[in-house]
């Protein structure tokens, strides 16, 4: 997977969701490179990782795979320790690597959490899933969600943002790129992918923050209400922020960051 990586000091490791890439956290890293070692990565087929794991569908144990994928990461770059930091999707990726791998993980974060079955995808993106009503609509659900649904998430930073997300969208342009969308949005119904990790939280041990936005459309808040009445040492911060708290509020994601990862894990 690609790696993007800034800064001294003890590493985090920033996970996105679907379908953004690793500059989603790129306003929060602004912030805290002169403190910590900021890692961050693109999933398979976003970013600048090659296409994989999400295009032939998610599975357990494709995200076991990506989970496999940050550990070589850790092991590559001589990590003990760090923070690993997920947002949406990313968080999902994020609660399996903490659950496989919880000797490597100091403090964890999830920045509005996917983690529950019950979870229901963005409208556009329940048409792209269906098999031949998806390839015959993918076009205009890609030409929708980027220069409609994508440009009023971001709204009132949309200029200041118009780099990342064109880093977002450069996987999903040109000819094919709509059908390369719709291969990574199939990947699986959350009822399955997402089934086991309930059981996973309350085996969570490490410090957890969790964050959601008191606007979010894609994740409710009773995700996040769950997460932390599961997880033993967690504790949930509202932000004033639709679903993309990263682009939206990263100054107060950096603060609570900060404050939450405290003195812990101050050298490697």
């Amino acid at each position: 997977m690609y790696l993007r990586s800034r800064g001294s000091g003890f590493p985090v490791l920033f996970i996105h969701g679907i379908p953004t890439s690793s500059q989603l956290w790129s306003g929060i890293i602004d912030k805290l490179f002169g403190r910590f070692t900021c890692m961050a990565v693109d999933l398979p087929g976003l970013g600048r990782t090659p296409k994989g794991g999400y295009e032939d569908g998610c599975s357990l144990n494709q995200l076991e795979e990506v989970a496999d994928e940050i550990e070589k990461i850790r092991v590559e770059h001589g990590i003990a320790k760090w923070h690993v930091v997920g947002h949406d999707a990313g968080s999902a990726v994020a609660v399996h690597y903490a659950h496989r791998f919880q000797e490597h993980v100091d403090h964890l974060a999830l920045l509005s959490p996917a983690v529950f079955p019950e979870l229901k995808p963005f409208h556009l993106f329940r048409v792209i899933r269906r098999p031949v009503i998806g390839e015959l609509l993918a076009p205009v659900v890609n030409a929708l969600f980027w220069k409609i649904a994508m440009r009023y998430a971001t709204e009132p930073l949309r200029e200041e943002l118009k780099d990342v997300v064109a880093d977002f969208h450069a996987p999903f342009s040109g000819p094919l790129g709509a059908w390369r969308l719709m291969s990574v949005l199939r990947f699986g119904d959350p009822a399955e992918v997402l089934a086991p990790i309930p059981e996973m939280l309350p085996q969570l041990l490490m410090p957890t923050l969790i964050f959601q936005g008191s606007h979010d459309k894609a994740i409710p808040e009773t995700f996040a209400r769950r997460a932390s009445a599961l997880i033993p040492q967690s504790t949930v911060v509202m932000v004033d922020s639709g679903h993309f708290i990263p682009l939206n509020s990263p100054e107060v994601v950096a603060t609570e960051l900060i404050r939450f990862f405290g003195g812990a894990g101050v050298a490697n």
